[in-house]
């Protein structure tokens, strides 16, 4: 028994509806085309996710529920299965749902059973839980069991495990629905869990998710098909808008269930299952050919970045950027990073230089900007300098110059550059990287001024493994050679060097993985350390996370960036800004 499955793996923003519905029935037309059985699209796919305090506003519920009831009379000829927002007028409650459409109508509506409240989530802020302890539904067509559950479904094995529960009441085929954010390494456990489901239960697994930047996530797709014996079928591209359309034989399954019926021994909830007649289909034709799609490491991330910078300055409206551009390999990679997301006309590129830039730093800008074409312009900011100081002389008189005479430079820098943004309507790129703020090696209001920090997630040691990466993939290697390989520096004093401040960046980017991250203390980190040959001491340690505690405050001020790894800051890091804890006391 074969039929023709999609997974329409999109790129929604939150809040637009209309625009969401048209995305949605674009990809139910083209399936029609194709002869499509069944089509799944994302979670809430229709209200963009994560909607967040949206959800709170009764318009924006009744819109989508007007939207979903639209849907179904799109769905005649097809099924489809479509993530949106259920309410229940008797409680108030509202649900993370997905919908099964066909025959003009809403057949079931599935209320997603587990709701993540970790990280980046915050569903049980918002949604009630459904209850698959009480019923499953199913959707019957020609004799074949069809069943839907949403992203957390997947990842919890119970009590009630969604898999086992619905696999046990006849499904052959189930698809999760999802929007699943990408991080370093996220990918291989979905293709894993996926896998494992499939295997124990013996049915065929859809898994869908969404594409495309969201504030500080990134949703990398990868929607995937998995066979009843365990195996990845298929899967789609990264990154990208797909349909992805295969041909599945239900008969694989009945054959591995005749002689191990899957069980439930536990519960016994009520069945319910809802019909759908042979659909009139137009006459197949030769659908895309699928394929397994990998990635590795640097790829994905690099993409990541890319579409995290290109949804973020598009999804907010604005056309073009600004950079601060120090000729450090932190601001190269984000120029060229955003160059590669809207394009080097739409972006301008400003080099502020003071008494302590190097001539090399505004040599390898201009250089830069020429290789990749951006718009370069210099403003040198010695005459507001010295205003600035001869302003201040008379209170600063008798003091030792610090830090405040060095971050003059960069407030200044952060002053002119917000002013241009204001002035032109620019958004501002900020450069900072993991590194910096998690150390608070960053000045507020000066380079910590600006509306989105790409690489805020990157740590230094990656920062120049993207750089290198950038260089390899071509075309051509647009950043110089002489910004790779010159030593970090803020040029904020003569001679300055990080080095002067900060322990090597391998061993930094180390302990703040493991503290942040990995959540080690002290002694487990010192313990690690103590195994590598360049292994940072106790007093090091000690001093970094000092330094990450006590800067929260600078964090909490700073611009949204993406998120690459499991542990970013912002909604992953939610630490006190008025705190006495230390961990040595």
């Amino acid at each position: 028994m074969k039929i023709r499955i999609a997974a329409a793996q999109i790129n929604t923003t939150v809040g637009d509806i209309k625009g969401n519905i048209e995305l949605i029935k674009k990809n139910i037309e083209k399936s029609l085309n194709y002869g499509v059985d069944i089509i799944a699209f994302p979670e809430l796919s229709i209200t963009g996710y994560p909607p967040e305090d949206l959800l709170h506003n009764e318009e924006f519920i009744a819109k989508n529920l007007n939207g979903m009831k639209y849907l179904s009379t799109l769905c005649k000829e097809i099924i489809c299965f479509v993530g949106y927002v259920d309410k229940n007028i008797e409680t108030n409650s509202i649900y993370n749902s997905v919908a099964a459409l066909s025959e003009g109508k809403i057949k079931f509506s599935y209320h997603k059973n587990f709701l993540p409240n970790y990280g980046v989530f915050d569903e049980k802020r918002y949604f009630s839980s459904g209850n698959i302890n009480n019923e499953v539904k199913l959707l019957d067509y020609k004799g074949i069991k069809i069943a839907a559950n949403i992203c957390e479904d997947l990842w919890e094995n119970g009590p009630p495990d969604v898999f086992n529960f619905q696999s046990s009441a006849g499904a052959e085929l189930i698809i999760n629905i999802n929007a699943s954010p990408y991080e370093i390494g996220k990918n291989d456990q979905r293709i894993k869990l996926l896998s494992s489901k499939s295997k124990i239960n013996k049915c065929f697994s859809l898994y869908v998710n969404q594409i495309g930047g969201q504030d500080e996530l990134v949703f990398d797709g990868g929607s995937m098909l998995s066979g009843p014996d365990g195996q990845l079928l298929c899967s789609s591209k990264y990154f990208e808008e797909n349909l992805m359309i295969v041909d599945i034989d239900i008969q694989e399954v009945r054959n591995l269930r005749k002689n191990n019926v899957i069980k439930n021994n536990k519960i016994s909830p009520k069945i319910i299952i809802s019909q759908v007649k042979s659909l009139k289909k137009s006459k197949e034709k030769l659908i895309p050919k699928t394929n397994i799609i990998k990635t590795d490491k640097l790829e994905s991330i690099y993409k990541a970045l890319v579409l995290g910078t290109h949804d973020y300055i598009t999804k907010t409206g604005f056309k073009k950027s600004i950079i601060g551009l120090s000729g450090g390999i932190d601001s190269a990679l984000v120029t060229v990073l955003t160059n590669d997301a809207i394009g080097n006309n739409n972006i301008i590129a400003v080099n502020m230089p003071s008494r302590y830039s190097s001539s090399s730093s505004n040599e390898d800008s201009k250089l830069l900007c020429e290789k990749i074409g951006v718009e370069f312009i210099e403003l040198k900011i010695e005459t507001i300098h010295q205003s600035f100081e001869k302003t201040l002389s008379k209170i600063f008189e008798g003091t030792e110059q610090n830090v405040a005479e060095e971050n003059l430079q960069s407030r200044i820098r952060g002053t002119i550059i917000m002013a241009l943004a204001n002035k032109f309507n620019y958004l501002v790129m900020v450069t900072g990287n993991k590194s910096e703020m998690a150390t608070g090696y960053a000045t507020l209001y000066g380079d910590m001024a600006g509306a989105f920090a790409i690489i805020k997630d990157i740590p230094k040691t990656l920062v120049y493994e993207l750089a290198i990466y950038r260089n390899k993939i071509g075309p051509g290697s647009p950043i110089p050679d002489s910004i790779l390989n010159k030593p970090p520096s803020a040029e904020l004093k003569p001679d300055q060097l990080d080095s002067d401040s900060l322990p090597p960046y391998d061993q930094l980017d180390r302990i703040i993985e493991n503290y942040v991250e990995r959540h080690m203390t002290i002694d487990n980190i010192l313990e690690k350390e103590n195994t590598l040959k360049n292994g940072a001491k106790k007093e090091i340690i000690e001093k970094i996370i000092k330094s990450i505690n006590k800067n929260e405050y600078k964090r909490r001020q700073s611009p949204p960036g993406i998120k690459i790894t499991s542990t970013s800051f912002g909604k992953d890091w939610r630490m006190p800004l008025a705190s006495k804890w230390d961990e040595k006391s």
